[in-house]
């Protein structure tokens, strides 16, 4: 992954564990694009140092001591771009959504799922630098993408998965992948549901794309993508 072609993310990393806190600045080494300003022990000592370092990035844990990070997140969301919280909790992670968190890794931590999170921090903020945010109309069986002043017609038929990064959706397809505006949630509300399924807080599918289903996973194109506890029960119903 070549950090070259977008400004540095600034990050924090704030985590009571000791070893917890190495695992993510060691990680991170390995991605030249992020940029270590700091690790910290404590809520109370990351909020006072995202008060002066203003970073682009949090990595957070959720229980800490003095408060939680959820409560961190709360007071500095409008000040940081993007937050990834990384605990053993999973039953707090709905709350890291609502909060708009672009990641929740449960722990224990592995260089893998580091690796996809640093793709994904990757891709959003060079959306964010390049301004590639896509306006999408919805139309019967059609999505109308505007990109500056052009526009482009695309199938729903064409629609591999679709990827939730916060506020924005990309669209993957077998020839080009599109960042549009527009939630998950929002696609979700607008796609008919005989032909789209969410499987993951951050995935769904197009069920003619589907080409393996598995316990925790379904296989569309060749990609695997997650199945998310609360979908397997949707899935596990589906005929291919």
């Amino acid at each position: 992954m070549n950090g070259s072609t977008l400004p540095n993310v600034r990050f924090i990393a704030i985590d009571d564990n000791p070893l917890d806190l190495l695992f993510v600045t060691e990680f991170a080494k390995a991605f030249p694009f992020l940029q270590n300003c700091g690790a910290f022990s404590s809520a109370l000592e990351g909020y006072e140092a995202q008060q002066y370092i203003k970073p682009d990035l949090i990595f957070l844990d959720i229980e800490m001591p003095g408060f939680s990070g959820l409560e961190l997140l709360r007071k500095v969301r409008a000040e940081v771009d993007m937050s990834v919280f990384i605990t053993s909790h999973q039953e707090f992670a709905i709350h890291g959504y609502e909060l708009s968190a672009l990641d929740y890794i449960l722990k224990p931590l592995t260089k893998e799922r580091f690796d996809e999170t640093a793709r994904r921090i990757r891709e959003y903020a060079l959306m964010k630098h390049r301004s590639e945010a896509y306006e999408v109309l919805f139309e019967k069986d059609i999505l109308m993408i505007k990109e500056g002043h052009n526009q482009v017609k695309l199938s729903q038929k064409d629609i591999i998965y679709l990827e939730a990064m916060q506020d924005y959706t990309k669209i993957i397809t077998p020839q080009k992948n599109y960042i549009t505006l527009s939630t998950l949630t929002c696609f979700m509300e607008q796609l008919p549901s005989d032909r789209f399924m969410r499987v993951h807080r951050s995935y769904a599918v197009s069920l003619n794309q589907i080409k393996e289903l598995r316990h925790s996973e379904v296989v569309c194109n060749n990609t695997i993508i997650p199945v998310g506890k609360t979908y397997r029960s949707a899935i596990a119903k589906l005929r291919l």
